[in-house]
């Protein structure tokens, strides 16, 4: 007759004893053996003997345990076999955890496209305008163009914005692409990833430069050197100093007074006024551009070319310039002057990196158009795509 008692899987007492842990052990062997409990009922487990030719019931009641081994039978203590079924519960519920999650980023959306203004899925393609397919709505007979956001994508828009975030985080388009394999059984080729890159920096951008910076009076330019395509180019970098708002990211074959130009012309356009300070290094083509494109007879905006004042915002300069470094040395080179990395390491820089220097907030938070919510990708895209089609 068996002994219908019941123990506690990890009693104090028991947890002390040295005989606890040998058993402990021998449960995880039997586990990694290759020995899998049979689930007879939600409680009830049957798992073989390993020298006999017979088969042992474990059996759950809340959170104590009974086995029908003679160890358990004789000595009434949590068994070899108690602690293999154990082990083995908490791998099966991790198994099923790790196949939920994978399961969300691997569901396919491809909802099929559906009318803007009604929601129908009654639609016909329409023509086509401005190289954008055009859609008729059967049931409120009107015409749309649809989101260029995530609609008609194939994966899930976190899929899509893990991606984004992984390789402005410096992960290779390769590595992404091994890591949704193996963490999500996502088979999704390196060259894809960089085709959503690419498509969302268009954008993203397009949207981005729409926005108004509220930014501080005193503005730093600085100049690195850049290889792209084989050839070297000048990277020109122009930030606020109370905000951080990187306001102009642009490449030029040389840095003459032509070039410096530009960037000091970007810079009025995306802040929408003239600082009080320009701060450089002493390059002599910021003299002469600085000049041509802010000088007036009030005096109203001031050059200031003094390597001890940049410094003021050098290592932030730096880092920005060491984070393109990496991704250069990452991408064994930027091969194309059309490079999406440019213009979305800024917006990466301004909308999606919090900064410790301004206590954990974004640039763009700083200046009054900072992106709300936790995935501030999906944000940024969402609005981008309500932007675009006004």
């Amino acid at each position: 007759m068996l002994i219908c008692t019941y123990v506690q899987i990890v009693t104090r007492d028991e947890s002390e004893n040295p005989e606890y842990s040998k058993r402990l052990l021998r449960g995880h062997q039997l586990i990694e053996n290759g020995i899998e409990p049979k689930q007879l009922s939600q409680n009830k487990y049957e798992i073989p003997s390993q020298s006999k030719d017979l088969n042992y019931i474990v059996t759950s009641y809340a959170n104590s345990w009974n086995c029908t081994c003679p160890d358990y039978q004789y000595r009434h203590v949590t068994c070899k076999h108690i602690h293999a079924v154990v082990l083995w519960q908490k791998l099966s519920k991790k198994l099923e955890e790790d196949h939920k999650e994978k399961s969300v980023f691997a569901t396919s959306l491809k909802p099929g496209i559906a009318c803007k203004f009604c929601g129908s899925s009654k639609i016909i393609k329409y023509g086509k305008a401005n190289n954008k397919q055009v859609y008729f709505c059967k049931s409120c007979a009107r015409k749309f163009v649809p989101n260029e956001g995530f609609e008609g994508m194939k994966y899930d828009p976190r899929v899509v914005t893990t991606t984004l975030d992984l390789y402005f985080k410096d992960v290779s388009l390769r590595k992404i692409a091994d890591h949704l394999k193996q963490c999500y059984s996502l088979d999704i080729d390196h060259s894809t990833v960089y085709r959503w890159i690419t498509k969302y920096t268009d954008i993203i951008g397009a949207y981005v430069v729409t926005l108004e910076p509220e930014l501080g009076d005193i503005w730093h330019t600085d100049e690195m050197k850049i290889k792209i395509g084989g050839e070297w180019r000048w990277l020109w970098n122009v930030m606020d100093e109370r905000t951080r708002f990187h306001l102009v990211s642009i490449v030029t074959q040389g840095r003459e007074i032509q070039d410096a130009r530009k960037a000091f012309k970007k810079s009025k356009e995306v802040g929408n006024k003239k600082p009080r300070l320009m701060v450089t290094d002493g390059l002599a083509s910021y003299k002469k551009a600085f000049n041509a494109e802010f000088y007036d007879h009030h005096q109203s905006c001031k050059h200031i070319a003094d390597v001890a004042l940049q410094e003021s915002l050098n290592n932030v300069l730096e880092r920005m310039h060491g984070s393109i470094r990496e991704r250069e040395k990452i991408m064994r080179g930027i091969k194309v002057d059309d490079t999406p990395i440019i213009p979305m390491n800024q917006i990466y820089y301004n909308f999606v990196r919090p900064h410790m220097g301004l206590d954990g907030k974004t640039p763009a938070e700083a200046a009054g158009v900072g992106i709300e919510g936790e995935n501030k990708w999906r944000e940024l895209i969402d609005k981008s795509t309500k932007q675009s089609i006004r």
